[in-house]
């Protein structure tokens, strides 16, 4: 489930809300019970290694096969 980000507009804390996608943008109260709350945009932390890609031959492409000039 998602984890969204939220900040109180009345007491200035930020807290988190795990819930559906599909409740995204449903209004959220902040733990102190205000409701003048907003939406913040997260960022995602990514981990971990991917295998690199195999390199193209050289010659191919626009400028290395000879098309330009």
């Amino acid at each position: 489930m998602p984890r969204y980000d939220y900040r109180c507009r009345a007491c200035g804390s930020t807290f988190e809300l795990n819930r559906p996608m599909a409740e995204a943008n449903a209004p959220a109260a902040c733990p102190s019970g205000h409701d003048d709350t907003v939406k913040l945009l997260s960022t995602v932390a990514v981990t971990g290694t991917a295998a690199a890609a195999p390199r193209a031959a050289s010659g191919g492409g626009c400028c290395g096969g000879g098309c330009c000039g």
